[in-house]
């Protein structure tokens, strides 16, 4: 199988999953275990895709699969999809943090990445500063 089933049937994970990406796309960043934030790391991605493509369908989806909440399908739209523009995926970053106390499940934090500058924008200001010591 291509997706991990987490334990739930098909509409509790299908909704788990949708809210655990809004929380992410909201808040920028959440802590739940590391198999959940896997699973829905591709779904964040998928969103900002959408974001970043801009056309009416794009939104459609994205509106349909975050349960017609629109606040967030703004926030990936106007704001996530201008602070991509130049990245092309791997929008988000799994931290691995301690054990859960209850369970001993593996715990992680999902976070979306801060944009820096690309690298090939790094290599041009560090060609540029060799050149200016000479």
């Amino acid at each position: 199988m291509a997706y991990r089933k987490l334990g739930r049937d098909n509409k509790h994970r299908r909704s788990m999953l949708a809210t655990l990406t809004k929380q992410v796309i909201m808040n920028e960043s959440i802590t739940t275990t590391e198999t959940r934030a896997k699973e829905v790391r591709k779904f964040v991605d998928k969103m900002i895709t959408y974001g970043k493509n801009g056309d009416l369908v794009s939104r459609r989806k994205a509106l349909a699969f975050l349960h017609n909440y629109k606040a967030v399908v703004d926030k990936v739209f106007n704001d996530l999809a201008k602070r991509y523009e130049n990245r092309n995926g791997g929008y988000t970053q799994i931290l691995k943090t301690a054990e859960r106390h209850g369970d001993n499940s593996l715990m992680a934090i999902l976070r979306l990445v801060e944009e820096a500058k690309p690298e090939e924008e790094k290599k041009a200001t560090k060609k540029s500063s060799k050149k200016e010591e000479k």
